[in-house]
């Protein structure tokens, strides 16, 4: 039988990331929104909150939660370390979610080490924080057209290109820089190499001004014959063109999830800020009743509600899944795709729905408006996931669907 509540052993978990949300992130919220790139300090003594949830679930990962598929025995159902941080993630994005991508050593490159790295490797970056950084000036959805190019020269790797968009850039200490080893291979030669920060070449450019999530930090980066050990390559240093783009796309498989897990925990919080300044309004929202027999507001709401939960119940089907060491690309995708959309679609309708007190600084839903959009773009704009599930359904490939 289906149990749709928390694991119980994760609820201390969640009950702790709920009283930090409450607590540290929903007070300092509007601060860190109105002061853009400055580092939130009082994150400093919760630098290790993710890396509990993680312990709590299972032993695998290296700061943030990876999906790794290297079991080779059947352990029954497992609750572990990504249903965990997911579940976390909905609670601390309840609270603000530019405070969650700016906690230490929760970067997106942590997933990806925790994803593909070797057990060395593992332990050599271990309680280190690392961005990742993906997208190029002339690339962005499509991953496949990277041109930052990567030269084995000895024992290091030289690598050349520009870098845009990167979470967290600037405080992490290491960057997960994706890069070509073969631009005529294609996606097969795609590769990921950890990139620490003070590297000669590595330079960052600038911070971006952005419409949201302006407590986070976003950075250009330029490398120039910049020179990486050849042991800071995640994965197989083989370029092979049946596998493919398979190797550095299973990170995806992780944080697609977690970025899915933030857009629910902010619909959850727009909905019950919404519910509140309604019921103030005298607007009653009755279960008992078809929504056409209520008012227009509360049709509206219950439509989004229904929409959530969706997105909340696909969520954690993907992150059950990568505990499960099952295939859950399609999964992922389906999950981020719903969840990013109806993040951006309730936001919007609650600061509607609560006219003058949505759209002013009188509440969060303004801001949170404004945070929703870049849970729809990034780790895979929602053009880009529909394209995949498309695929995954149809049982297309790249070439030929595009």
């Amino acid at each position: 039988m289906i149990n749709l509540e928390n694991p119980k052993k994760f609820r201390a978990l969640v009950e702790q990331a709920n009283h930090v949300a409450k607590e540290i992130f929903r007070p300092n919220s509007r601060k860190y929104d109105l002061a853009e790139h400055a580092y939130p300090k009082e994150l400093d003594m919760l630098a290790a909150l993710l890396d509990g949830m993680n312990a709590g679930g299972g032993s695998e990962g290296a700061g943030a939660a990876g999906v790794r598929r290297d079991a080779t025995k059947d352990e029954g159902n497992r609750n572990s370390s990504n249903l965990s941080t997911v579940l976390g993630v909905m609670e601390l994005c309840w609270g603000d979610v530019g405070l969650l991508l700016s906690m230490p050593r929760q970067g997106l490159g942590n997933s990806a080490i925790a994803s593909v790295a070797s057990d060395e490797q593992l332990k050599r970056f271990d309680g280190r924080w690392a961005a990742m950084a993906i997208t190029e000036p002339h690339c962005g959805s499509d991953s496949a057209a990277i041109r930052t190019t990567a030269k084995l020269d000895g024992d290091h790797y030289v690598l050349n290109g520009e870098k845009i968009f990167v979470t967290s850039g600037e405080r992490a200490d290491l960057v997960v820089v994706w890069a070509t080893l073969d631009k005529n291979a294609g996606r097969a030669a795609i590769k990921s190499f950890v990139v620490e920060k003070g590297t000669p070449g590595f330079d960052l450019i600038r911070l971006e001004h952005k419409l949201g999530i302006r407590a986070s930090d976003t950075a250009q980066f330029a490398l120039v014959n910049c020179r990486v050990p050849k042991e800071n390559l995640l994965g197989d240093p083989e370029v092979n063109v049946e596998k493919g783009f398979a190797g550095v796309m299973q990170t995806f498989d992780n944080t697609r999830p977690l970025v899915a897990g933030m857009a629910v925990g902010l619909t959850r919080a727009c909905l019950e800020e919404t519910r509140k300044l309604l019921e103030l309004a005298g607007v009653t929202i009755d279960y008992a009743k078809p929504a056409y027999s209520q008012s227009a507001a509360a049709a509206d709401f219950l439509k989004m509600e229904a929409d959530y939960e969706a997105s909340r119940l696909l969520t954690l089907q993907a992150a059950w899944m990568a505990d499960n060491r099952k295939p859950n690309s399609l999964q992922a995708s389906m999950a981020k795709a719903k969840a990013g959309r109806t993040c951006v679609d309730v936001s919007l309708k609650c600061v509607e729905l609560c006219g003058s007190l949505g759209y002013s600084e009188h509440s969060l839903l303004e801001k949170w408006a404004r945070d929703a959009k870049i849970l729809d773009i990034f780790e895979g704009t929602q053009q880009i996931q529909l394209l995949i599930v498309a695929r995954r359904l149809l049982g297309k490939s790249s070439n030929e669907l595009k």
